[in-house]
């Protein structure tokens, strides 16, 4: 969204926009658009599901941020193409650089304005950004930071023109996909893994309640403690949260969503969920 306000109010003319089909959402199952449509239709600007339909516009430049899709050859043989990708390339090339840099522990990453080519991420960057990456730093907060430092030189590229661009150097790593599979927490995991985990928040843990039932649980948020217990272990529960022992030291919840609830404290979670000993 940030980035079309932003080539819009900078006067560049934007013949066609690209987005994800309509989603179902809610119980009543009614449409919902993607934010950038909701944008462009709010902007007057045309849109379209179906990538295809760029070659058919045939513009000087074509645009893409977070498409999530590759883009075929056979549209950048007729459309060159530049991309903001939130990583500093070729650092985390792929689908998920901002989630892979926080799970690394990364302490910087980036944004890079660069060519869109055949192969996965690799081509020449025009510029590059540097964004500290701070403990406090969650995904959305991350990606937020990142999608700001990026509005700057993608109007700069897209009015004044690339200019030459730098080959990428270093050592390369990729940023697979997230499978939900990766984001289970496991309280022998050290408070480190839990933690770093927890920043993405769309981590999740099981357990069996008193009745004998298996209930899932998203982290929403979570701090390392000092605290000793068998791993899995329920050591306090307080206002400010659930402490559990793991791998190494301990962790604390500080915000959960239990399945079918809203998110919430997780002192006021474990209060109401009669939490067995141990969540191990």
């Amino acid at each position: 969204m940030a980035p079309l306000r932003a080539l819009h109010a900078s006067g560049v003319e934007i013949a066609l926009v690209v987005t994800r089909e309509d989603k179902r959402r809610g119980r009543g199952g009614a449409l919902s658009p993607s934010p950038v449509k909701t944008a462009a239709l709010e902007l007057g600007l045309t849109v379209t599901h179906s990538l295809p339909d760029v070659a058919k516009v045939q513009p000087d430049l074509g645009v893409v941020v977070a498409y999530g899709r590759i883009i075929p050859v056979e549209i950048l043989r007729v459309v060159p193409m530049i991309n903001v990708h939130f990583s500093l390339l070729p650092r985390w090339r792929g689908a998920a650089p901002v989630e892979r840099a926080l799970l690394a522990g990364d302490t910087e990453t980036g944004i890079c304005i660069m060519r869109i080519e055949e192969g996965l991420d690799t081509g020449e960057v025009y510029e590059r950004v540097v964004v500290p990456v701070r403990p406090e730093h969650t995904l959305s907060t991350l990606r937020s930071e990142l999608v700001q430092a990026s509005l700057a030189p993608l109007v700069r590229a897209v009015t004044q023109g690339c200019g030459p661009g730098e080959p990428q150097s270093g050592a390369v790593t990729h940023a697979a996909k997230i499978d939900p599979a990766e984001l289970q927490i496991r309280f022998t995991m050290t408070a480190g893994e839990i933690t770093a985990l927890a920043r993405l928040e769309t981590a999740w843990f099981i357990y069996t309640n008193d009745h004998g039932s298996t209930m899932r649980v998203r982290v929403v948020s979570a701090v390392e403690v000092v605290a000793r217990g068998e791993p899995g272990t329920v050591v306090d529960v307080s206002r400010d949260g659930v402490v559990v022992a793991c791998g190494d030291t301990a962790v604390r919840l500080v915000t959960v969503q239990p399945a079918g609830k809203s998110p919430m404290p997780a002192g006021a979670w474990a209060n109401g969920a009669r939490l067995p000993a141990s969540l191990a």
